[in-house]
């Protein structure tokens, strides 16, 4: 299959490589988005997020989607209750119905992206296996199907193991030391009643050095759960995850004496355990301006989850998308300006995220939690998947 010079190639379906063909669309301008997912229900997406002010719902502003995403906000997920490791209730904060940070599912916020999308946009199974520069900020890609693909524009959207940045920068996803171990529990309010009230209307932390319980209520009586734990790769390797029983009862086991309506949510999760290492790229990661190639979200700037990175995702993609809009027959000004723009925004976040994740599971954890939360922002999405 053979493209014109012009054409511009997203690499990642996930919300900002969405966003950022969204935001073209409203513009009149035309993208393809390459995902290697075989279709959009071909796996889940990941848990509640809360989408911010200033970044993610300016994102959905600019893509026309701000009435959409009001219809899937989950009300009264912004609560939010920090627990001793006993089940001691530290700090409670109700949701006062201002909705500054909505909660909603990642699917759902997908689904209303893809739907905004012209058929054919998303070309389903198209997992990269190799890219090459043709010259003239040109790029062919190839899929394991053996086609390819020749772009006038190339994103990279494609999260925090990207095939397109190597074509910018060396940097590699180094392994932060945490890692979050997710499972769920069903129907909590008739099954596991105690462990319901203990979560509350919305988020819930029971942290101490080194570990902690996060739990977030979503729709539909369901209680997802993220456990976190400072250990080694060697130590996270050890476990058998395809041994669900065995993997629950070794995470288990670094909880010995808390609470059990805290360590039902390990004990008893009907979902298999699965591990999400946390990595990071260098704090302040940016490139030098190659013709033809940029990059958005995790595969620009993948950084411990601190709630920012889904809505830094869309704001990534609204942001180039509109960059593109202000300049579509010079590519490069379109990039030069938005990179301009993309990394002294992001660079302060760095350690803003490596501090979030020493607040939950430092040395002063949770106190150093609850200080955040008495004299700070809003402290939900504190556990977002990396892509």
């Amino acid at each position: 299959m053979n493209t014109s010079h012009r054409s511009i190639a997203i690499v990642g379906a996930g919300l900002g490589g969405l966003t950022l063909a969204r935001v073209l669309h409203v513009h009149g301008i035309r993208a393809t988005v390459y995902e290697a997912d075989p279709s959009a229900k071909s796996r889940t997406q990941g848990g509640q997020l809360d989408i911010h002010e200033d970044d993610g719902q300016r994102a959905l502003a600019d893509a026309g989607l701000t009435d959409e995403f009001r219809a899937i906000i989950h009300e009264g997920a912004e609560a939010a209750r920090v627990l001793d490791q006993h089940g001691k209730l530290l700090f409670d904060a109700p949701d006062d119905g201002t909705a500054r940070r909505p909660e909603v599912l990642r699917g759902d916020l997908r689904g209303i992206l893809l739907d905004s999308l012209p058929d054919q946009t998303v070309q389903w199974g198209h997992k990269v296996t190799g890219v090459r520069p043709l010259g003239n900020g040109r790029h062919e890609l190839t899929f394991t199907d053996g086609s390819t693909v020749t772009s006038g524009l190339l994103v990279g959207a494609d999260g925090a193991w990207s095939r397109i940045r190597p074509l910018l920068s060396d940097a590699e996803p180094a392994y932060t030391g945490t890692t979050f171990i997710d499972t769920y529990l069903y129907d909590a309010d008739e099954r596991h009643t105690a462990t319901a009230e203990a979560v509350g209307a919305g988020a819930m932390y029971a942290l101490s050095p080194g570990k902690g319980i996060i739990a977030h209520r979503e729709a539909g009586n369901i209680l997802h759960t993220y456990i976190g734990l400072n250990r080694s790769a060697e130590w996270i390797a050890d476990i058998d995850f395809t041994d669900a029983t065995a993997a629950r009862s070794r995470i288990a086991a670094e909880f010995e004496g808390w609470a059990p309506e805290l360590t039902t949510l390990i004990t008893d999760g009907e979902t298999a355990p699965v591990a999400r290492m946390i990595h990071t790229l260098p704090d302040g990661h940016r490139w030098d301006r190659v013709p033809g190639v940029t990059l958005l979200g995790d595969a620009a700037h993948l950084m411990p989850p601190s709630g920012e990175g889904a809505n830094l995702a869309m704001f990534d993609g609204a942001e180039l998308g509109k960059a593109i809009a202000a300049h579509p027959d010079d590519f490069e000004a379109a990039l030069t300006a938005y990179e301009e723009a993309l990394f002294p925004r992001t660079e302060p976040l760095y350690t803003e995220a490596h501090d979030m994740l020493d607040l939950c599971f430092g040395d002063r954890a949770p106190f150093g939690f609850l200080d955040f939360f008495n004299g700070g922002p809003q402290g939900q999405g504190t556990t977002q998947e990396q892509s």
